[in-house]
This record gives C-alpha cells, sequence and structure tokens, in this order.
C-alpha cells in the first residue's frame, strides 16, 4: 500500500478491493482517503457497501471504514476468547519449539566457546534467530 501511495499521482484512481484496506481502523482509513482526495486521486472499491468509484469523502465511505474496525475488532475479541478457551483446557497455539535440551545444551556450549552465532545456527541447523532466543532465555533464567 505505502509503494503504491507513493506513486500515485493526480488524475489517478486507487483501486481496492474493500475499503478496509485504506487503513488498519477508522482514523487511518479516514486519514488516507483524505490525503488521496486532496491530491485529486480518486478511489475505486470492488466489493462492499461502498462499492463503485469515489472523488471525495462521503458518508457511505466513513461508515464502510468505521464497520470494518468493528468487524476487525470483533475478530480480535473472538480470537483472544478462543485462545483463553484453549490455554483453560491446557492447549497451546503455535509451533512447537524447535529446541530441545539437546540443542539448548548444544548452543550453549558452543556460545561458551565464543563461536559466533551464525556459526552456531548452521552447526545446531536452527535458525540465527533461534540461536538469539535460546541465549536469552538461558540469560534470563541465569539471571532470576
Amino acid at each position: 500500500m505505502l509503494t503504491a501511495l507513493s506513486y500515485i499521482r493526480e488524475g489517478d484512481l486507487l483501486t481496492v478491493q474493500e475499503v478496509d484496506r485504506l487503513g488498519r481502523n477508522l482514523l487511518e482509513g479516514l486519514i488516507v482517503l483524505n490525503d488521496l482526495f486532496q491530491q485529486g486521486v480518486g478511489v475505486k472499491v470492488l466489493e462492499g457497501i461502498a462499492a463503485g468509484e469515489h472523488t471525495e469523502r462521503s458518508f457511505l465511505l466513513d461508515l464502510a471504514l468505521a464497520l470494518a474496525e468493528d468487524r476487525r475488532r470483533d475478530i480480535m475479541k473472538k480470537t483472544l476468547n478462543g485462545l483463553e478457551a484453549a490455554r483453560k483446557q491446557g492447549k497451546v497455539g503455535g509451533r512447537g519449539s524447535v529446541v530441545d535440551d539437546d540443542k539448548r545444551a548444544a548452543i550453549l556450549d558452543r556460545r561458551r566457546r565464543g563461536e559466533s552465532i551464525r556459526t552456531i545456527a548452521a552447526g545446531v541447523k536452527v535458525s540465527v534467530g533461534v540461536v538469539h532466543k535460546t541465549l536469552a532465555e538461558a540469560k534470563t533464567s541465569d539471571e532470576g
């Protein structure tokens, strides 16, 4: 979106699937719309209640953005409720850890010997990020 907004010029028409693609929330969407309209850029919305071409703000666009924000907030709330319910049942979402006790020991031992993060990652066959995370967790547990 940022690339499109930096490229677009007066007289252009920005096409979006739905009006919620213009921003993560109502305020951001309104700011983007205002900026576009002030630059003389139109917006074409393909789906939803605001479907059509727009060259200025309207109640319909504002309403569509507000409804999109409400829908996003509802989805977020339901997701958090679902995760909490799963946690209460002893289930944890996400991927399992790729670092077992043996890999953890190897990472810590190699670091104590002065090996670089990249060398450790290649040797233990994990990502650089996993090595960083493992070292940070070990440091935190040592301090605690």
